[in-house]
C-alpha cells in the first residue's frame, strides 16, 4: 500500500509542512469520495441469479470445497460490498522501524469492476491521519492527510503503475466478495495443491492472479500473489510478493469470508511487514 511509504517520515516534519489552502483541499476530496462511493453503489448490477451447485461443476475439487463453504445455497449473486473495519496498521518499511496506529475503516469494494473507496482512520497518541486510497474508472489515488489538514501523500493519476498496483488489491481482496470469484463472473481456477488453487481474474490491468490455500472446510487461510509495487529500497515498479494469513472468518448474509486478516508486502520473505492487520466487523452486500 502506497500510503506505507509516503507516511515514514516523522512528524515534526510533518507539521512543519505548509499546510496553505489544506482545509479547503481535504472537503473537496471528501466529496470526491462520496462521490465515489455512490457511484461503486449505484453502479452495482442487479443479481441476476442465486448460487445453485451447478454453477460450480467442473471445478477442482478443492475450489468446489471453497464455494460450498463460502457461499450458501440460494444467495443472490451480488458483486458489491461495503465493510466496516477496525485493526492495526503499522507505518514503516520493516518490523524494526514500524509503528503502530489504531485503525478504524469503511470500504466499498466491486472487484469484478475494478474499483475500491478505502477510508481509513488511523490513530497513534496525538497523531491523526485520515483520507483514502482507491480505485474507479480507471483512475487510482492515494490522499492522506494529518489532522485533516497537513497533505502527507497526494497520488491521483490514470498511470499505468499507479492502477496496475491498484488492480492488484481490487482483486486480492475479491475474497470478501466470493461470488466474484464465480466463472460466471469471469474468474479462472487452476489446482495447485491439495489445498491450494490459483484464481485468476479480469481487471482492468489486465489478468491478475492469486493463489489461495484452503482449510479441510474450504475456508481461506492464505492469499499470496505478485503485486505491482514500488515498495521497495530501489522504490522501483517491479512484480514483488504480497498477501499474507487469515486468522479468522465470519458468515455476513449468506456469505462466508475472511474476518480477521494480517497482510502485507513481500510475504513470505525476509522481508515481510504486515502493516494490514484488520478485523471485519461488517459486510453488507448489494
Amino acid at each position: 500500500m502506497r500510503l506505507v511509504r509516503a507516511l515514514a517520515i516523522s512528524l515534526p516534519a510533518l507539521l512543519g509542512t505548509a499546510a496553505i489552502g489544506g482545509a479547503a483541499y481535504r472537503w473537496s476530496a471528501a466529496r470526491d469520495e462520496e462521490k465515489v462511493r455512490r457511484g461503486i453503489i449505484s453502479g452495482a448490477p442487479t443479481p441476476t441469479g442465486v448460487f445453485d451447485e451447478r454453477l460450480i461443476a467442473g471445478l477442482p475439487e478443492v475450489v468446489q470445497r471453497y464455494f460450498r463453504h463460502a457461499i450458501a445455497p440460494g444467495t443472490p449473486l451480488v458483486s458489491t460490498v461495503e465493510l466496516q473495519m477496525r485493526g492495526t496498521f503499522l507505518l514503516g518499511d520493516t518490523a524494526a522501524t514500524a509503528r503502530s496506529f489504531e485503525m478504524t475503516a469503511e470500504q466499498t469494494l466491486a472487484p469484478t469492476r475494478s474499483s475500491f473507496l478505502w477510508q481509513p482512520r488511523m490513530r497513534r497518541g496525538g497523531m491523526a491521519i485520515t483520507g483514502s486510497d482507491g480505485l474507479h474508472a480507471g483512475i487510482a489515488w492515494t490522499r492522506f492527510w494529518v489532522a485533516g489538514l497537513v497533505p502527507v501523500a497526494n497520488e491521483l493519476s490514470a498511470e499505468p503503475d499507479l492502477v496496475r498496483s491498484a488492480a492488484f488489491r481490487a482483486a486480492a481482496e475479491a475474497i470478501w466478495v466470493p461470488s466474484a470469484l464465480l466463472p460466471q463472473a469471469g474468474a479462472v481456477w487452476r489446482e495447485v495443491g491439495p489445498n491450494q488453487a490459483e484464481v485468476t481474474l479480469p481487471t482492468i490491468a489486465g489478468p491478475i492472479t492469486n493463489r489461495l490455500s484452503f482449510d479441510q472446510n474450504g475456508g481461506v487461510r492464505e492469499m499470496v500473489g505478485q503485486r505491482w509495487s514500488n515498495a521497495n529500497p530501489e522504490k522501483r515498479f517491479q512484480l514483488q510478493p504480497f498477501g499474507g494469513t487469515v486468522k479468522a472468518e465470519h458468515r455476513f448474509g449468506g456469505f462466508t469470508v475472511p474476518s480477521r486478516v494480517s497482510i502485507g508486502n513481500h510475504y513470505g520473505t525476509p522481508d515481510y511487514l504486515p502493516f494490514f492487520q484488520a478485523e471485519i466487523t461488517s459486510a453488507r452486500y448489494r
